[in-house]
């Protein structure tokens, strides 16, 4: 289960002191995620999420991420919105950990998208991007093009141990992303989810509901929040592109910002680069994780599937664009 800090009820009973939102009716720890402690909060006034933020995450990212959230629940934006103490201030302390109260948010996350869900995602990834245009705060992509080989150093032979061969296919990737140069291009900018997988995504039957985990969220490339989409979306479960899938989605998308030639041109490097980028950190996570750990990680070789496709793709039409 992703709780990897506990709280007890003696503390949650003191943070929740400082707030208007009653008192605790129930408190359960949720399972899904990986870099995060999270919660589900009943209080005598409503449904919450407690999240408790762990080392992976910068604090100084924090009011980033928070700000995001509110300014997107301003605009009307379905995300959860950050729960603000008595004194104003959202970001607080639980357990030695920064810790933040946002509201629930209802709806069901797909586990496998069906073509209804991606047209709909779609369209709601076009509106996070216009909600957020306007947003104040920057953030560089951390896990950008330019730390592809920092992590991907020394993880020749874990590549390999899991697919002979591998290695060398993932150095002609990060080899074709130098010479694709994805952070010196002159596309249109804005913040980005970075991380918009179907489990962070909720829907009522078919209808787009909302959009949860912003951690990852940052200012980067348009196109590559739609390239992270298409390989989270729009691939069956053994690594084949649904070509159908990824024109919905593109096809949603461009119904409300219409992609310019430049990230037309551009989207195979991108789609390329974020498969790169989702196979190293899984990895990462897949090699250093202890076997008896409650949290499983995301098997790497899901991406390895993806990139064999992308190295073969030529244009846009390829993904249905």
């Amino acid at each position: 289960m992703a709780v990897y800090t506990q709280v007890s009820n003696a503390s949650l009973n003191a943070f929740l002191k400082d707030y208007d939102l009653g008192t605790a009716t129930s408190f359960k720890g949720i399972a899904e995620g990986v870099e995060n402690s999270n919660y589900f909060l009943e209080t005598s006034k409503g449904r919450y999420i407690l999240t408790l933020f762990e080392k992976r995450v910068h604090e100084d990212d924090l009011p980033f991420f928070i700000g995001l959230k509110k300014h997107l629940a301003d605009k009307g934006f379905p995300c959860p919105r950050p729960i603000p103490a008595r004194d104003g201030r959202a970001l607080r302390t639980l357990e030695g950990r920064p810790a933040v109260i946002v509201s629930f948010l209802s709806g069901l996350s797909p586990k496998r998208p069906r073509l209804a869900h991606c047209r709909a995602l779609g369209a709601g990834l076009s509106r996070l991007h216009a909600d957020a245009s306007d947003f104040g705060r920057t953030r560089p992509n951390q896990l950008g093009s330019r730390s592809w080989p920092g992590l991907w150093e020394g993880r020749d032979a874990d590549a390999d141990a899991l697919q002979s061969g591998l290695a060398a296919l993932i150095d002609q990737d990060l080899a074709a992303m130098s010479a694709a140069g994805l952070d010196q291009r002159d596309l249109p900018r804005g913040v980005i989810h970075a991380d918009l997988f179907p489990d962070n995504a909720f829907f009522l039957d078919d209808s787009f509901a909302g959009v949860i985990d912003f951690y990852f969220a940052c200012t980067d490339a348009l196109i590559y929040d739609i390239a992270i989409c298409l390989n989270a979306w729009a691939f069956t479960p053994d690594g084949q592109f649904d070509r159908v899938k990824g024109a919905a989605l593109i096809s949603a998308y461009e119904a409300h910002r219409p992609l310019s030639e430049g990230e037309r041109d551009a989207l195979p490097a991108f789609c390329r680069g974020a498969a790169l980028r989702f196979f190293l950190t899984r990895l990462i996570d897949w090699s250093d994780t202890p076997a008896d750990a409650l949290v499983k990680p995301h098997d790497p070789l899901d991406y390895a599937k993806r990139l064999a496709f992308h190295r073969t793709a030529k244009t846009a039409a390829d993904y249905g664009a």
